[in-house]
């Protein structure tokens, strides 16, 4: 028995369309390009036929012939099971719409490969916007070779026109840690995410450097994955353990929300008299009332309006120096500390 292979319909051309119209070619073209000239009968009588058929023009070989430009704009994503990450995700791919550009979302995972970043390097990308993650700094270099504007958010990289956005770590950790201690808390620890992560290391830094000023050191220092149920786990273990702490600063909210859980429900401990406990970001969760979770706020709607500044100078200045943003946390004081 033969079988006869189906070939894939094919996408219908502007020639099909000049052809079934009885219109040249670049008349096609015109139809669709707005202000060029045109009879106004045979504009109307391309845009029904092309209706009929089907045909829509190819926006990203129409940039690239126009402009230069294909509008294609890639976004590595960092962990998307991590709030922080999917909210600000969400609200970078809202900007990119309103300046015009389609974003092409790669990863959702800390572990995205130096070649799957290749792969997306093929397409004509106007820019490529790094969220974070422990990509390796040799995407730099390939950018560089292809001419594609690089940003960087939530990490600093140094390297030759590579614009980053970054918040002031260490900052916000001292001033959650400071917070902590004026509410009489002694017995701190430290819970962070990835230890090779420069957020992680920042943050880190700020804990024991605020701690380091009030004549303190870390009670405990545990290192768990950024989510939810890492914090749960870490807590606790914690808790089940030696260790005696009355104050837990998280490295970012998804964590503190899980430690939350475990203290309130496996320990049942009073937040904040027997156990106060802050975390980083400000997710849109940490406001619940049933929350109310005190936490440094890194401010998305500022860095995504950077990174958007940024992808624009970048493309009308290509040659210029490289630019870097640091976002100012702010300590935000609600039910748990």
């Amino acid at each position: 028995m033969t079988t006869s292979k189906v070939s894939k319909p094919r996408r219908v051309t502007a020639k099909q369309v000049a052809k079934a119209a009885g219109v040249s070619r670049s008349a096609v073209s015109r139809a669709f390009t707005p202000g060029s000239p045109l009879d106004e009968d045979k504009k109307k009588k391309i845009l029904q036929v092309s209706e009929q058929l089907g045909y829509r023009p190819n926006a990203l070989a129409a940039g690239l012939q126009s402009t230069g430009r294909s509008n294609l704009v890639a976004i590595v994503t960092g962990d998307l099971v991590n709030h922080y990450d999917s909210e600000i995700l969400a609200k970078l791919m809202q900007g990119l719409h309103g300046m015009g550009k389609w974003p092409v979302v790669l990863g959702g995972s800390s572990e995205t490969t130096e070649a799957e970043i290749l792969e997306v390097l093929a397409y004509p990308l106007d820019a490529l916007i790094l969220r974070g993650g422990s990509v390796d700094e040799s995407v730099a270099i390939h950018c560089a070779k292809l001419n594609i504007p690089l940003i960087v958010s939530g990490r600093v990289m140094q390297a030759d026109r590579v614009d980053c956005v970054c918040c002031d770590n260490a900052r916000g950790a001292d001033l959650a840690v400071a917070q902590l201690i004026n509410h009489g808390k002694t017995r701190l620890a430290y819970l962070g995410g990835q230890e090779h992560l420069s957020s992680d290391q920042e943050r880190m830094a700020g804990f024991e450097n605020a701690l380091a000023r009030a004549g303190l050191k870390p009670a405990i220092i545990e290192h768990s994955d950024y989510s939810y149920e890492g914090g749960y786990r870490s807590i606790t273990r914690i808790l089940n353990g030696n260790g005696s702490v009355d104050g837990l600063f998280c490295a970012n909210d998804a964590m503190a929300l899980g430690a939350l859980t475990a203290a309130r429900q496996e320990f049942g401990l009073n937040i904040p008299t027997d156990l106060s406990v802050v975390g980083f970001d400000d997710i849109a969760i940490a406001q619940w009332p049933s929350i109310q979770l005190s936490t440094v706020r890194n401010d998305m709607d500022q860095t995504v309006s950077e990174i958007l500044r940024l992808l624009s100078e970048r493309l009308d200045q290509p040659a210029k120096p490289g630019e870097t943003v640091f976002i100012t946390p702010e300590f935000v004081s609600r039910g748990t500390h």
